[in-house]
């Protein structure tokens, strides 16, 4: 591994630090390095505070030692004003003339102009060190900007038999498949996204509350699919604990291709990512549009004989674990 290399891999670790607090902006990772020290380091604050370049540039105490420094991003810098000013603008007034990047940035907005805003300045800048690494870090980012919808990640728990509930029950409440450990490690998927999204026979069937629970971390914003907006508002899902998004009549035509409305609808809202964990059509309804990045899939040790079946999906398998006497797959479309 090269020093660039290994420079950039501690971007992409400490970057891991503003997961499910930055969105929509992407979670960067910066370090600063004078003659092979690390002499500051940042990653992205939450949403409308700092960037990660800033914060590195701002833990340096010595400023003098920045214009023989070179600084690392994982991200290529922004060029425009959104929230905070331009990244780029800063690391030319502190006279840092040497920055690597991990991979451009694909929002329009950027776009190769942060770069070339360095270079025109007499930066000598360097790009796509461990790239498809970074490009994997910053998926949720990229899926928003290259395919106008939020990056989708798909939840199920199955039975051995393939069943994700049974036919009828006794109580308003979910029949649990998976393990206590394996629920746990869900709340901690839902504090890293930021939204969830299921259909009103979920809400109806198990009246969950789709929070943050079992972890530390924001609630995500929870997205219902009420077709007829019939749902009386006493289910959990509409209580005091995180917002509620209704998707309706109002906002969609339910007699035509459901997903990618609602994908349009949610890129509007600038939702960057989500978690489907709504019932059998609703997670079908995604998967027979195309329209998902990830799938985890939980096999709990247990059997229904009878019930409603697993969706149907094919995907490339990326992990393989056992959690317990539970055991998770994970899948992406390719």
């Amino acid at each position: 591994m090269t020093l660039h290399e290994t420079y950039i891999k501690r971007c992409l670790q400490i970057a891991k630090n503003g997961l499910g607090t930055t969105r929509p902006n992407p979670m960067v990772g910066s370090v600063i390095i004078y003659k092979n020290q690390i002499i500051g380091e940042g990653y992205t604050s939450a949403y409308g505070r700092n960037h990660a370049e800033v914060n590195a540039i701002n833990s340096v105490n010595d400023r003098s030692l920045l214009k023989e420094s070179t600084l690392y991003v994982t991200l290529e810098p922004c060029s425009h004003h959104g929230k905070t000013p331009p990244c780029s603008d800063l690391i030319i007034k502190n006279k840092i003339l040497k920055v690597v990047i991990g991979c451009l940035d694909e929002n329009e907005k950027v776009a190769g102009k942060g770069i070339e805003k360095l270079r025109n300045s007499g930066c000598d800048v360097t790009v796509g060190v461990l790239e498809n690494e970074c490009k994997e870090h910053h998926k949720r980012f990229f899926a928003f900007h290259n395919k106008k919808r939020p990056y989708i990640i798909l939840k199920w728990a199955e039975t051995l038999d393939g069943f994700i509930a049974p036919i009828s029950k006794d109580e308003l409440k979910p029949v649990w498949i998976a393990n206590s450990i394996s629920r746990q490690l869900v709340h901690k998927w839902r504090a890293e996204e930021q939204a969830i999204l299921v259909g009103s026979n979920t809400v109806i069937q198990d009246n969950p509350t789709l929070t943050v629970r079992d972890w530390t971390g924001k609630n995500p914003t929870r997205i219902v699919l009420d077709h007829k907006q019939n749902l009386s508002r006493d289910f959990n899902v509409f209580n005091s604990d995180a917002k509620a998004i209704i998707i309706s009549e109002k906002n969609i035509d339910f007699s035509k291709k459901i997903a990618h409305q609602i994908c349009k609808y949610l890129y509007n809202i600038q939702i960057n990512s989500i978690i489907i964990e709504g019932g059998l059509q609703t997670l079908q309804t995604f998967i027979d549009e195309d329209l998902w990045d990830e799938a985890r899939v939980f096999t709990g040790n247990i059997d229904f004989k009878e019930g409603i079946k697993a969706p149907k999906f094919k995907g490339k398998l990326i992990s393989d674990q056992k959690i317990d006497q539970d055991i998770l797959k994970c899948y992406e479309n390719d």
